[in-house]
């Protein structure tokens, strides 16, 4: 099958992962199972797949540190599927760059609305990058976002949304996928106070609003320190405001 999407099942229970293995078959993926982290990170650094299914008790490795090494090879949609029901858990899984987190015992059901969800958001990967092109002189923009198509941002922030590239300051800054996202949408609604419940529903993709949004703080918390830690060191503006009990706004830098 010509550009069959691939996954990798990463799950240490033969019965759990036959069952994924089969759900994701009949999706149209070509699965590859495996059952130690060790082997995991061999597969998914020969493979490059577009989905991994991660079990975070493994034998070997932690889930955790397998999540992180894939994060550093590939930008494949990562789904922790774990029996580990603690909101600590799920906030490390997160934050070391899971796309979302499953807890066990799972619907199938839920499993494949939540494939078909990440399927629905853009990768990295799959945007055509701009061509470069000089830089023209621009008017004064007094802070405000730029109007050029794909351009988003201020004087010292900007995003070109077709590359998906962020620049701090005139450096470039390394996002990932559902941070790049996030801050898009910040952006495009530059003074405006945007719930929690909103970047769900715009980022991840889904109807589905979790009892606790925390997903969203960790990834903008992140988000936040790549932003500072990337910045011209005369700059100090913070970008993104959290207006308590509600949600982020962004703030356009002002000169």
């Amino acid at each position: 099958m010509i550009n069959q999407r691939t996954a990798v099942v990463v799950e240490d229970d033969s019965d759990v992962g036959e069952l994924i293995s089969g759900l994701l078959d009949q999706a149209g993926f070509a699965v590859t199972v495996v059952t130690t982290g060790a082997e995991a990170l061999a597969v998914i650094r020969e493979q490059l797949p577009d989905l991994v299914t991660l079990d975070m008790s493994l034998p070997d490795i932690d889930g955790v540190e397998v999540c992180r090494q894939v994060r550093l090879v590939s930008d494949c949609y990562v789904i922790v599927i774990s029996g580990r029901t603690s909101e600590i858990d799920r906030l490390i899984g997160l934050e070391v760059g899971a796309d979302d987190y499953l807890v066990k015992p799972f619907s199938m059901r839920e499993l494949q609305a939540r494939v078909a969800a990440l399927f629905r958001r853009p990768r990295a990967t799959d945007a055509a990058p701009e061509p470069r092109r000089a830089p023209a002189a621009a008017p004064a923009t007094n802070g405000h976002r730029r109007a050029e198509a794909g351009q988003l941002g201020c004087d010292d922030l900007s995003l070109n949304t077709g590359a998906r590239e962020v620049r701090v300051s005139g450096e470039e800054v390394d996002l990932t996928r559902t941070e790049f996202d996030l801050l898009a949408h910040l952006v495009s609604h530059p003074g405006v106070v945007v719930p929690r419940e909103d970047l769900l529903r715009a980022v991840w993709a889904t109807d589905f609003v979790p009892e606790s949004t925390h997903v969203v703080d960790v990834h903008l918390a992140n988000l936040r320190r790549k932003l500072r830690t990337d910045a011209a060191a005369s700059n100090d503006h913070e970008w993104i405001r959290t207006i308590r009990g509600v949600g982020f706004r962004f703030d356009p830098c002002c000169t």
